[in-house]
């Protein structure tokens, strides 16, 4: 009985292998992409690009483990909900009070340290603010909002 269990585990690993999530990869710069509607110093978006882009914009760069189900769902569900909450990407089509809303956001976020969240820069260690980082970033949003 325990074999045919441990089997119908098996078989069941490997069939999820090939159920794989839309991956949310793009190839050109939007539109709306933030840098274009907003002035953000070089140096502040280098940090956006490194430690907030894989989760809040168009464009992710997945590690290899992505591959692997079901972590490669799991890494799908925080990119969609980051997107959903604030997309860098198609910042410029937000209204104007919902930018100031966003920019808000984006200060409490930095100002508390809570982003980008500890699971991220577990694995990214190059993610991880300086507090210099997130003062600047705090100061650029919060001038914006």
């Amino acid at each position: 009985m325990r074999k045919k269990i441990v089997y119908g585990i098996l078989i069941v690993i490997v069939i999820i292998q090939f159920l794989r999530p839309t991956r949310n990869i793009s190839t050109e710069t939007s539109a709306n992409e933030i840098s274009l509607h907003y002035q953000i110093p070089a140096e502040l978006h280098t940090v956006l690009k490194k430690s907030c882009y894989d989760c809040h914009s168009n464009n992710t760069q997945y590690p290899w483990y992505v591959n692997i189900q079901p972590i490669g769902w799991w890494l799908q569900s925080h990119v969609s909900d980051g997107k959903r909450h604030l997309n860098f990407s198609e910042f410029g089509s937000y209204s104007e009070s919902k930018a100031k809303d966003k920019f808000g956001e984006i200060e409490d976020a930095m100002t508390d340290q809570w982003m980008p969240i500890a699971s991220y820069t577990l694995i990214h260690q190059d993610a991880k603010l300086t507090p210099e980082q997130y003062k600047g970033l705090a100061q650029w949003a919060g001038a914006l909002k």
